[in-house]
């Protein structure tokens, strides 16, 4: 009986011990599947991360490749002109710069000392400002224009210079002389002078025949560049 009885237990107990172990599987999986997905996930956004950056990087790349492209481009119309030089070597040589420039900067110098002396009344031995015997005008514009020499009566100055060219007693910035080297002028042109007249202070006279008559000659004043006459 007692044996019957063991008997009939022990398959009982197998019956009973995978029961147990299945419902120990069933309730370890959902708990170790909390413990790893903390981690899963983990990984995943350690692998995204990189990823990502990577992606972005290249983007901005992209964006500054495109950028220096757009500012680097010019486009040519097809309407746009096209400019190919025709000068040949004498023409663009000609053209350089050359010490004409320095004698028209003189010139002008020279002609807006004499225009802010126009009016100014004479008084024998005056050099300015207010007043002008004749040597003192013309000794006095040379001076504003940065061409220095010594102060000279008339006939002083006549020693002193040597005669332009023939062609030349005309020009503009010569010194022309009257009434046996008693009275001297600042050349124009061939039309008239600029001088200090006694009676009616710096003028400018045309060269008619009283003042035609009374020539003694001409003087060159030496200047850093020749004169132009334009």
């Amino acid at each position: 009986m007692f044996v019957a009885l063991a008997t009939t237990r022990i398959p009982l107990a197998f019956r009973l011990y995978p029961l147990a172990k299945k419902k120990f599987k069933e309730s370890s999986t959902p708990l170790l599947c909390k413990k790893l997905f903390p981690c899963a996930l983990a990984a995943c956004f350690a692998l995204a991360l990189p990823l990502t950056a990577a992606a972005q990087k290249g983007e901005a790349r992209q964006r500054l490749v495109t950028n220096n492209n757009q500012t680097d481009d010019i486009s040519i119309l097809d309407n746009d002109p096209v400019i190919i030089s025709l000068a040949s070597a004498e023409d663009i040589k000609a053209a350089k710069p050359s010490s004409r420039g320095g004698s028209l900067q003189i010139r002008q110098l020279l002609t807006a000392a004499i225009e802010e002396r126009l009016g100014s009344p004479y008084h024998w031995g005056a050099t300015g400002p207010s007043s002008f015997d004749c040597s003192g005008f013309v000794w006095s514009i040379y001076q504003a224009a940065g061409i220095n020499f010594e102060r000279g009566s008339a006939r002083t100055l006549w020693g002193r210079f040597a005669a332009p060219e023939p062609g030349e007693k005309y020009k503009f910035g010569n010194l022309v002389f009257f009434s046996n080297l008693a009275h001297v002028g600042f050349v124009a042109d061939e039309h008239g002078f600029y001088h200090a007249s006694r009676h009616h202070g710096v003028v400018y006279s045309p060269f008619n025949d009283y003042w035609l008559s009374r020539i003694d000659g001409f003087r060159k004043v030496p200047t850093p560049t020749a004169l132009t006459t334009d």
